[in-house]
């Protein structure tokens, strides 16, 4: 169990009433990125929550807007970040985070968490990492990519390779190049280009066939849209990558945050307790059932 969970298990246990009682957090800012999708930047009101908060790349959070209900937002920030501003990246696709497109900075968001399992940085220290994603499913894995950038010198080649829809869904691109300059090889794709576009298009799975992977050091982070996923872990399963090398992150339904409503569960797990990520072991007897 991490730190983390730790701090948060022995909190619920010393305050059940709390359970599903959220702090509140004022907007300190909001950076668009693409047409419907924005950053929000988080401070706790209380000075005392805002120190002790912590987590780790992978997490999430569940923001609260009253009248509207909760959401399950993956944190986008850097976790080294001194200012301990909380970043989310979202999508405004459903009641909840169209209502919070209409915030503004000064407005204020309840904040529960950080719940669930991390991307295992520390375990795939060594090895060559390769990181692919698509659409927001780059959000998750931005603190994976600021930690490496912290500890560059702990991972070997690290290969970024991300796609959109267009160039214009694409998110963070004013960050490529400082990547870049950290060693870490940027591959940027979409489906469709436009006038400005002058890289690639084409899917993300289809880039592995323009490198080789050792599978005996490689470890893969994937997150995306599921028909990515599924296309991005058979392709690494191909060039043999062990299973247990290969982590997946799932978001689907999650609604509490706790593993208690039952609604984002996976064969025996909870998405929003046992994951979002995952080994692809722990997977693959319910990867092709159709519900996944």
């Amino acid at each position: 169990m991490t730190t983390t969970a730790i701090h948060s298990a022995a909190h619920r246990a010393a305050h059940p009433e709390r359970l599903l009682e959220p702090d509140w957090a004022e907007i300190t800012a909001i950076t668009p990125e693409t047409e419907d999708i924005s950053t929000f930047w988080l401070r706790f009101d209380g000075a005392a929550v805002q120190e002790r908060y912590r987590y780790q790349p992978g997490q999430f959070n569940m923001l609260y807007l009253p009248g509207y209900g909760e959401a399950a937002i993956s944190i986008s920030s850097d976790p080294h970040n001194p200012q301990r501003l909380v970043g989310h990246t979202i999508r405004f696709v459903g009641n909840v985070t169209r209502a919070i497109s209409r915030l503004k900075a000064g407005d204020r968001l309840g904040m529960r968490g950080p719940f669930g399992v991390p991307w295992p940085m520390h375990a795939i220290e060594g090895k060559d990492v390769v990181i692919a994603s698509g659409g927001i499913g780059l959000a998750p894995l931005r603190p994976a990519i600021y930690h490496i950038l912290h500890n560059r010198e702990r991972y070997s080649k690290v290969i970024l390779v991300y796609g959109a829809r267009t160039p214009r869904d694409l998110l963070y691109s004013n960050e490529y190049d400082s990547w870049r300059k950290a060693d870490i090889d940027v591959q940027i794709t979409v489906d469709r280009a436009d006038e400005t576009w002058s890289g690639r298009v084409g899917v993300v799975p289809m880039w592995f066939y323009h490198f080789r992977v050792d599978p005996r050091k490689t470890a893969l982070l994937t997150c995306g849209p599921e028909i990515m996923i599924r296309f991005v872990v058979f392709e690494a399963l191909a060039r043999r990558i062990p299973t247990d090398q290969i982590y997946v992150s799932l978001e689907r339904n999650m609604k509490c945050g706790q593993g208690a409503c039952g609604h984002c569960q996976l064969g025996p797990y909870f998405i929003c307790k046992d994951g979002p990520v995952f080994p692809f072991s722990a997977l693959e007897r319910y990867f092709n059932v159709e519900e996944f």
